[in-house]
């Protein structure tokens, strides 16, 4: 089995046209909040956030699978002591856009950095945004189940006629259980709360999000050989989640620093990138230079702000060296 992972440097709402339509099993990412990452991203105000994110899930629209899933990792942050309401905003435009807003994920940072605001208490959690494309997609619970806990040790001995039928909802809602189904199991559905701490050890991007959080979703709504993609890949964190867990994926990036943080996340180091010797103007991208690699993994590399073509002949290409 062969897994690729395409790494494109630049700017996404551009790179992203180089994909072809309904590509893309899942869509992981986290973008730049509102008024962070100055220095990377420019900050976005959060009165201009809106639409500056549309002209992009505009393109994960069309990339990705009628089958798949978005997951959108944002945050509102508070401003002049109150809340700002950007990513309310966001969600409405995007179901305009033909998005559906199938669930809501809470990530619960089970180490969030101490503090003390005169007004509200420190954030210990953030929005994890799951649309699709359709109401039927693809989705493998079990691959996500838990151990079912100690409540089964004495709920499950002593059940009671109403536990051994389906007991519906007595304010008329339809729902009901069934207690006696869980009967001589060991594992349940997880909740919609995701306890994961904080990327702490990662010196080359200001918000990496842990492995654990991009693996989840990974088992949820992929299988092997499936693609996923991230617009906003940073140090590449869910590239290389993907790769071992025999995902192809994609990872965009407008910083040229995180591209090659990501390459080097991916075991890369020893490999040169190559860059043909032209005048450095500003153009479209090309796409992508294949190159092969052993161990069943290929990746291609691509920077906007760089004319690279070709894939077979290397002997007209400058190696970009560390």
């Amino acid at each position: 089995m062969q897994i690729t992972t395409n790494i494109y440097c630049g700017d996404s709402k551009d790179q992203l046209k180089l994909l072809s339509d309904n590509s893309i099993d899942l869509i992981v990412t986290s973008p730049p909040y509102a008024d962070q990452r100055k220095n990377t991203y420019g900050g976005i105000h959060p009165d201009k956030y809106v639409n500056w994110f549309l002209p992009i899930s505009e393109q994960l629209l069309r990339v990705l699978k009628p089958t798949g899933t978005f997951i959108l990792n944002i945050k509102e942050k508070a401003v002049n002591g109150e809340r700002s309401i950007y990513v309310m905003e966001l969600i409405i435009e995007m179901r305009k856009q033909g998005w559906l807003w199938t669930e809501e994920f809470i990530w619960h940072k089970k180490n969030c950095y101490p503090g003390k605001w005169p007004n509200r208490f420190r954030d210990a959690w953030e929005r994890l945004l799951q649309f699709n494309k359709e109401k039927k997609f693809n989705m493998y619970q079990e691959e996500v189940m838990v151990p079912i806990g100690n409540w089964a040790n004495s709920r499950l001995k002593n059940l009671s006629e109403t536990d051994k039928t389906r007991d519906t909802s007595k304010v008329g809602s339809g729902f009901g259980k069934n207690i006696s189904n869980w009967t001589n199991r060991n594992k349940a559905y997880p909740t919609n709360v995701l306890h994961l701490a904080t990327e702490c050890n990662n010196k080359n991007h200001s918000a990496a999000f842990p492995e654990g959080l991009p693996e989840w979703f990974i088992k949820l709504f992929t299988k092997e050989s499936d693609t996923v993609l991230d617009p906003f890949m940073g140090s590449g964190t869910t590239l290389v989640v993907a790769n071992r867990m025999k995902r192809n994926s994609i990872g965009i990036d407008v910083v040229s620093e995180y591209c090659e943080a990501a390459r080097k996340q991916l075991n890369l180091a020893e490999l040169s990138f190559f860059e043909k010797k032209v005048e450095h103007e500003k153009s479209e991208p090309e796409g992508p230079i294949a190159i092969g690699l052993p161990r069943g993994l290929q990746i291609n590399f691509s920077k906007a702000n760089r004319n690279l073509t070709g894939t077979g002949n290397v002997s007209n290409f400058e190696p970009i060296v560390d």
